[in-house]
């Protein structure tokens, strides 16, 4: 993989950056959209391609090695062919997933003992065969096996958690580099930032991953419970101590306004559910704020989804019809909010490059946040 920082804004610490993989050219700033299990949910491949303009999706280890599980995946060839998907794929560990199941797993020093949620079989993640596992998937970007505390843990919680992850690290770095890509293409390898809300543990967390030397860095552990101004302020820590020559990645984050914030503390690369997920839920971004759709005020409302007079999708749905949709419960209306949501959010990406690009990017996100936050 190969990074290459091509401009910054002029006010803000916001990048311009390219990301080269054998399965394409990334454009950075960028969204990922989300397909825990080789799918995004609701989303044609060929509308993630065309419409929604998606350059990389992600994929979960935790839920792809349960199913299909990684016979079925190392016989498709990797999760590329498996999925039909020829662009850049990055694969979080699963670590936030099993970790989330506080009352079925159990952490050692060796990995994590869980619990299927699917049949409630035992397994085991250790930071080796965590990296076994994502070569076996096939992602073109790795992520390191960590310990993702909650945003409200106490200081000593934290530290004995971050002490953990990176010995973690170390051992996922070592497998890393013993080992070999298995489908003929590149992969590579981010070790991830923890250390909670605790300014001396980001801080030695960021040192410690800056030390290694890889081609990117994610930053993990935020948007988790702790308050936004929280999240914010551990991304402006780690920003000058995380190498400027590479790319770094907000995991799990956010909403729209999220995005552009952190873009503006130096952030490079984003995931998160809520696009589709809100919109399953009745939810539309757009570019004057916040929809709940279901509402009875769209019932008659025949403009385009976005009240600028741009819709995401096809250019034609009005709120009316969609509401008429989630109202009588046809599944096209959780299809149409999703692609519309991950649309929106790409859009926004490029909008954010090309003002980069221009330089005065911070002059127009202090603008946008405060749209994107109304609630209409």
């Amino acid at each position: 993989m190969k990074f290459t920082l091509l401009g910054k804004d002029r006010d803000s610490n916001a990048r311009l950056g390219l990301i080269q993989t054998d399965h394409g050219t990334i454009h950075t700033p960028i969204f990922m959209p989300v397909g825990t299990v080789g799918s995004v949910k609701g989303v044609y491949h060929k509308d993630l391609r065309e419409d929604i303009k998606a350059q990389i999706i992600l994929g979960n280890t935790y839920h792809l090695y349960l199913r299909p599980g990684l016979d079925i995946l190392q016989k498709a060839g990797g999760l590329h062919k498996f999925t039909s998907w020829d662009r850049p794929i990055l694969t979080d560990s699963g670590g936030f997933q099993v970790f989330s199941l506080a009352q079925s797993r159990k952490i050692t020093e060796d990995g994590c003992i869980f619990q299927s949620h699917i049949d409630g079989s035992r397994h085991m993640f250790t930071p080796e065969n965590n990296v076994d596992t994502q070569r076996i998937i096939g992602a073109d970007i790795i992520m390191a096996l960590d310990e993702c505390c909650p945003g409200d843990a106490e200081y000593k919680y934290a530290e004995k958690s971050l002490r953990l992850t990176q010995k973690w690290l170390e051992r996922c770095i070592n497998r890393f580099d013993q080992t070999e890509p298995l489908y003929g293409y590149d992969q590579t390898f981010f070790p991830i930032v923890q250390g909670c809300v605790y300014p001396d543990l980001r801080r030695a967390a960021a040192e410690h991953v800056a030390s290694l030397d890889r081609e990117g860095y994610a930053i993990g552990g935020l948007a988790v419970g702790e308050p936004v101004e929280k999240m914010y302020e551990m991304i402006e820590l780690v920003h000058p101590i995380l190498p400027q020559d590479k790319p770094r990645y907000l995991m799990g984050v956010g909403t729209p306004s999220n995005l552009l914030e952190a873009i503006a503390r130096g952030v490079d690369m984003f995931d998160c559910v809520m696009p589709t997920r809100n919109g399953r839920n009745a939810m539309l971004f757009t570019s004057e704020g916040t929809i709940h759709i279901r509402n009875r005020k769209w019932a008659d409302d025949f403009s385009l989804l976005d009240e600028n007079g741009t819709s995401f999708v096809d250019h034609c749905y009005t709120k009316a019809y969609l509401r008429h949709l989630f109202i009588s419960g046809e599944m096209l209306a959780a299809q149409i909010a999703s692609q519309h949501n991950l649309a929106f959010y790409l859009h926004l990406m490029e909008q954010a490059r090309e003002h980069i690009a221009a330089g005065d990017f911070k002059q127009w996100k202090d603008v946008m946040v405060k749209k994107l936050d109304v609630k209409l």
